[in-house]
C-alpha cells in the first residue's frame, strides 16, 4: 500500500473517531477536549496504535487550529468591551494571576524543573478555558444572569494576560536570556497597544478590507488574514496565538458576527485536530508517576478558582448563589493550557513530563468544570437553607 494511500486512511480513521467522541461527549453534557486528548494517548507514543503518516499534516493542523482557536475567541470582544473589563476586573484577574499561578509553579519547582518549567505550568494552571465557560454558560441559560458579566471580565483579564505571558515565555524557551525577553515582551505591549487602537478607531477599515458578500471570497480572506498575521507576529516572537486574538478584536459589527460564522466548522475541526496531536505527543506510561500531582493542582486549584469567582462576583454586588455560579463557571481549564505545554514541551527547555502533568490535568479539569457548573447552583441553595443568612432574611430568594 501507498503511503499516500495510508495516510489517507489513517486521516479518514481520525477524522471520523473524532466524530464519535464529539457526539458522545455531547450526549452526556460535557466538553469534547478530554476525548480528543484520550484518542491521543490511545493512538500516540506507547499508545495502542501508532499513527506514522499524519504527523506532518497533523501538526500543521494543530498549528492551524490554536490560530482559529483565538481568532474566534478575539471575534467574541470590541476593543472597548476589552477596555471597559480591564476597568472593571483588574483586581480580580490580578487575584487570579496570584490564586491559580502560584499552585502550578511551586509544583514545577519542588518536581525540580526550574523557573522556566514553573512559568511554564503556572500558567497552564491560570487560564481558564474560555470556550469550555462559553458553551456551560450557554448550555445552561445563564447568558443574562448578573454574575455573567463578571465572569467575561475575569476571561478577558486573561485572554489579555496572555499577550504579555505568552512572548515572554516564547522568548525564554528560545533561550535568548533576560534581555531578549524584556525585548519581546516590548514588542508584544507595542503590538498589543498599536492593535487596540486601531481597534478603537479603525475598526471599521479592517472590518471592510475582509468582508465580502460572497462566502468562498470571505473565508479566504479570513484565513489569509489569520495565518498572515500570526505568522508576523511569530516572527516579530509575539505568539502566533495572540496574533491571531488580536485580528479578531480589529474585526467588529456584522462583519464579526458573519465570520464567527464561516469560521466556527473549521475552527471545530483544526481545533480537535490539536488536542488530538498533542496527546500523540505524550507518552501515556508518562501520565501515573504524575497523577498525583495532577490531581492535587486539580483539588487546589479548583479551590482558588471558586474563591476568584466569588471575590470578583461579590465586589459587582452578585447576591450569594450568583457569587457561587461565577466561581464554579471559571473552574475549567482547556485548550490554552494545552497551547502553553505544547509551546513548553516543543522547545524541549522543560522536563517531557511536563507534557504529561498538564495532559492529566487539563482532562481532569475540563470534565470538573461543567460538572462543577451544573452542581454548584442546588449545593449552595442547600447549604443556604441548612445556613440562613443573618437578619433573618427568606433563606434563598434573597440570595439570588
Amino acid at each position: 500500500m501507498s503511503s499516500t494511500a495510508l495516510a489517507l486512511i489513517q486521516l479518514g480513521a481520525v477524522f471520523f473517531t473524532l466524530g464519535i467522541l464529539g457526539r458522545l461527549a455531547g450526549r452526556v453534557g460535557m466538553s469534547p477536549i478530554p476525548l480528543y486528548l484520550i484518542g491521543g494517548l490511545c493512538f500516540g507514543e506507547g499508545g495502542f496504535f501508532k499513527l506514522g503518516d499524519i504527523g506532518e499534516f497533523g501538526h500543521l493542523a494543530s498549528e492551524i487550529g490554536v490560530v482559529l482557536l483565538l481568532l474566534l475567541l478575539g471575534l467574541e470582544y470590541t476593543a472597548s468591551e476589552l477596555v471597559t473589563g480591564m476597568r472593571k476586573s483588574w483586581m480580580g484577574g490580578v487575584l487570579d494571576i496570584v490564586l491559580n499561578a502560584t499552585p502550578g509553579a511551586v509544583v514545577a519547582l519542588v518536581l525540580g524543573w526550574g523557573p522556566i518549567g514553573a512559568l511554564a505550568l503556572g500558567g497552564v494552571t491560570y487560564i481558564s478555558s474560555s470556550g469550555i465557560v462559553a458553551k456551560v454558560l450557554g448550555d445552561l441559560g445563564r447568558l443574562g444572569n448578573r454574575e455573567t458579566p463578571v465572569v467575561l471580565s475575569i476571561l478577558v483579564f486573561e485572554d489579555l494576560t496572555m499577550a504579555v505571558y505568552l512572548p515572554i515565555l516564547t522568548a525564554l524557551l528560545a533561550g535568548v536570556g533576560f534581555v531578549g525577553g524584556l525585548k519581546a515582551l516590548a514588542i508584544s505591549l507595542c503590538v498589543v497597544a498599536a492593535v487596540l487602537v486601531v481597534a478603537l478607531r479603525y475598526g471599521h477599515y479592517v472590518s471592510a478590507i475582509v468582508d465580502s458578500k460572497d462566502r468562498e471570497v470571505f473565508l479566504l480572506k479570513l484565513l489569509g488574514a489569520a495565518l498572515l498575521v500570526a505568522g508576523i507576529a511569530s516572527a516579530l516572537q509575539v505568539s502566533a496565538a495572540v496574533g491571531a486574538f488580536l485580528l479578531g478584536i480589529a474585526i467588529s459589527g456584522s462583519t464579526a458576527r458573519n465570520a464567527a460564522k464561516v469560521l466556527e466548522p473549521l475552527r471545530d475541526l483544526f481545533a480537535a485536530m490539536f488536542f488530538v496531536v498533542f496527546g500523540l505527543n505524550t507518552d501515556p506510561t508518562t501520565i501515573p508517576p504524575v497523577l498525583g500531582w495532577a490531581v492535587l493542582l486539580a483539588v487546589v486549584t479548583t479551590v482558588t478558582k471558586l474563591l476568584t469567582g466569588v471575590w470578583a462576583a461579590r465586589r459587582q454586588g452578585v447576591a450569594r448563589i450568583g457569587q457561587a455560579r461565577a466561581g464554579a463557571a471559571l473552574v475549567a481549564r482547556g485548550e490554552f493550557s494545552i497551547v502553553i505545554a505544547g509551546l513548553a514541551v516543543s522547545a524541549g527547555a522543560v522536563e517531557g513530563e511536563l507534557a504529561a502533568l498538564a495532559t492529566a490535568y487539563v482532562l481532569l479539569m475540563a470534565i470538573l468544570g461543567p460538572v462543577a457548573a451544573r452542581v454548584v447552583e442546588p449545593v449552595a441553595r442547600l447549604a443556604l437553607r441548612l445556613v440562613p443568612p443573618a437578619g433573618g432574611q427568606s433563606p434563598v430568594r434573597a440570595q439570588e
